[in-house]
């Protein structure tokens, strides 16, 4: 009976060890949205830490705070991976005959930690040993290679939210971002923009997907988001194609659907609901009078509005209605600060612990 309790525990050891490392390999490693639940567990129980201490006081306060939600969940996942290996190894360790959980443990810590109080009795005693400083070792290197990777994708998604905020004001909003070009006549040369605007898309598809918890990193400005400043760019352009009468600007369409693109694989991963193929007649967020109001204040800058308001309302609601649930949601997740059209009408929602599945669009 004792032998099958040792080989059990020690089977129990080995499992909690091989899902530990995968999780990290998945993490770290794997250049994709891979769905991990230790790392799900740390940021969502991160998460619910940080919603009691921002939970009161002005925002600029609780931004403060959530600014070092991201970091420090991160900085949390090496330990929760060595503290994982750590009980692993000592569940395996008292499988072979480090009898006493005490004396199993102080065995796998020693080794983890390379620190060497002990040395192996046995061959088999040894591999646990080597094996598991090695592992160790290797998690903490994984790690080292991580941030930095995880910085420089966060200074060129900021570098694109700073520069529109000379352009769309702070907080960012469409309305501002017509009045100004239009002053400066530039509404009819706007190509560049909207290409800058794909690959910045794209770019935090790729890293925000593979990366997720880049999304929970915080602008160094609290008025600013990549969240807001992506509405405001796709509110811009859905405007453009919709209201504004210049000619078409076929990139303007294209940025809107690499946004919406975007921002649905971003949401996926932390199962956001949303419709994969809206109808371009469902309701969206923002109501006529709202539309009318901004129609008139571009009016008023000297924007030229197509005549028929009610046909370019229509075709706004039909763009707005590919990008708008999921911006709204995204924006609670990463309580953004508040912006028009955007985080001023976040959607809250639930996290899940897995990602919902979505066909291809």
């Amino acid at each position: 009976m004792e032998v099958v309790v040792a080989v059990l525990v020690g089977l129990v050891g080995a499992v909690c060890v091989v899902v530990t490392l995968l999780s990290a390999v998945k993490t770290v490693v794997v250049p994709r949205a891979t769905p991990v639940r230790i790392t799900r567990w740390v940021f969502l129980g991160m998460g619910a830490v940080f919603s009691v201490f921002a939970g009161g006081g002005d925002y600029r306060r609780q931004d403060r705070v959530r600014a070092l939600y991201a970091p420090l969940a991160l900085l949390t996942l090496p330990v929760v991976w060595l503290v994982l290996v750590l009980a692993g190894y000592t569940a395996m360790f008292w499988s072979v005959g480090v009898r006493g959980w005490w004396a199993a443990f102080f065995e796998s810590g020693s080794s983890l930690l390379t620190l060497g109080f002990s040395a192996p009795v046995d061959a088999v005693t040894a591999v646990l040993v080597i094996s598991e400083a090695a592992l160790g070792l290797g998690l903490l290197a994984l790690l080292i290679s991580y941030l930095p990777s995880i910085y420089g994708s966060f200074s060129r998604r900021e570098v694109m939210v700073t520069a529109l905020e000379t352009q769309a004001g702070t907080p960012a909003w469409s309305a501002a971002l017509l009045e100004r070009l239009a002053r400066i006549g530039g509404l009819d040369d706007l190509d560049w923009f909207w290409r800058d605007w794909a690959r910045w898309f794209a770019d935090i598809e790729e890293t925000h997907t593979s990366s997720p918890g880049l999304v929970y990193f915080r602008s160094p400005h609290p008025d600013r988001s990549w969240v807001t400043a992506a509405g405001a760019v796709l509110d811009t352009a859905a405007l453009i194609e919709s209201t504004v009468d210049i000619s078409r600007q076929p990139a303007a369409e294209m940025c809107i659907r690499s946004g919406y693109v975007a921002l649905r694989r971003i949401g996926d991963f932390f199962g956001l609901p949303y419709a994969p193929d809206p109808d371009p007649d469902d309701p969206i967020s923002i109501d006529r009078a709202e539309y009318d109001a901004v129609c008139q204040r571009l009016t008023n800058a000297g924007v030229p509005l197509r005549g028929d308001r009610n046909q370019a309302w229509r075709d706004f609601a039909g763009w707005r209605v590919n990008y708008d649930a999921v911006l709204l949601r995204l924006a609670w997740l990463c309580r953004a600060p508040s912006a028009p059209w955007s985080a001023d009408r976040a959607i809250p929602f639930r996290p899940t612990l897995m990602p919902r599945r979505r066909p291809k669009s």
